[in-house]
Parts: C-alpha cells; sequence; structure tokens
C-alpha cells in the first residue's frame, strides 16, 4: 500500500512543472517565515530540494541572512543514518548521496542533533494527523528518535495530502505541515 501511494504521489508530484513549483514553494516560504517557532530557532535543519520537491534553497539563503545557525543533513548510505553538518553558503554544496546536494568534504561541520531547534523536513505524503510517508529508506525516522524535543515542519505541497500514509509504530509524525493553502497542525 505504501509503495503504490508512494509511486502515485512522486508521479503527481514530477508532472508538476517548473514555474508552479517555484510559485507554491514561495507561498509555502512566506508561510514558514511568518512562524514564530522559526522566528525564535538559533539552529535550523533544512533539507536540500530534489526531484520536484517543495524549494528549499531560498529557505536555507534567508536562515543564512537572519544570522541562523543552519545545518544541512547529510546521508549515511552505510549505517542509513543522518549527519547534520553546519552550512555557511550555498557554495559548500556538491552533489552527494543519491544525487542530493550535500556539503562538500572540505565544508562538513557535524552539529550534535540536541543542538537544532526546527528541523525542515522532506516526504513524499502526508496526511492530517501529521504523518510522513517518506522515501522508505527510514533516515528521519531514526534521526527523530535522537532528537525528540525538536520541532518538526514538513513542506509539502497540497498534492502531498493524502487520507491516510498508513504510518507504522516506529514513524515519527510532524508537528506541522505547510502547504502552499494551508498549515496543517495535528492535535
Amino acid at each position: 500500500m505504501k509503495k503504490e501511494l508512494r509511486k502515485e504521489i512522486i508521479r503527481k508530484r514530477n508532472s508538476v512543472g517548473d514555474e508552479e513549483i517555484l510559485s507554491k514553494s514561495h507561498k509555502i516560504h512566506n508561510h514558514l517565515f511568518e512562524l514564530d517557532g522559526y522566528k525564535q530557532a538559533k539552529v535550523v535543519m533544512i533539507y536540500v530540494d530534489f526531484r520536484n520537491e517543495v524549494t528549499t534553497k531560498p529557505v536555507i539563503q534567508r536562515a543564512l541572512t537572519d544570522g541562523k545557525k543552519v545545518a544541512i543533513p547529510v546521508s549515511k548510505k552505510e549505517t542509513t543514518t543522518i549527519i547534520p553538518s553546519e552550512l555557511k553558503s550555498l557554495s559548500e554544496l556538491t552533489e552527494g548521496t543519491w544525487g542530493i546536494l550535500e556539503p562538500k568534504s572540505e565544508f562538513m561541520r557535524p552539529l550534535e542533533p540536541e543542538e537544532i531547534d526546527v528541523v525542515i523536513v522532506p516526504g513524499v505524503a502526508f496526511d492530517q494527523r501529521g504523518n510522513r510517508l517518506g522515501y522508505g529508506a527510514g533516515y528521519y525516522d531514526r534521526f527523530f528518535e535522537r532528537v525528540l524535543d525538536t520541532h518538526r515542519i514538513a513542506l509539502a505541497f497540497e498534492l502531498q495530502i493524502v487520507d491516510d500514509t498508513y504510518p507504522a509504530e516506529h514513524d515519527v509524525p510532524m508537528d506541522m505541515v505547510i502547504t502552499e493553502e494551508r498549515l496543517i497542525i495535528p492535535k
């Protein structure tokens, strides 16, 4: 069930044109920047967008401009874990694991997960309860086990909101999902 849902949502997301991606992402960014959680955060971990995800380079740049410490998730394939690495400039990024941009090796500055105030999370689909359907490897669920008190905010297009993501027991729900149309705050 999860596999079919994942395929369907990725197919829908991939059919969205570049202009629409940018326009909807811009609305999502504006919702994020208005949140007290974002404004008060000193350290923010932000994924680097990949394959028609909500764009994040403008968020990374804004967070750096706002004087926040920015961490980028670095995927370690061997251990299926994430290492948060401080980023000081978008120019420090290069293609890494899975083809996703990560800091070049000389710019790896690992941070302790406990330092992070807010994690901006990618995903394939989300439901009204904040449950997330990821890409299937469990990187973020394992990471969240280490940072239970960190505020988890997902960025998603409205087309990624579904009735049920069929969460497993180990799946960690989001505190909030931001789309171009609304904020979903699970009860």
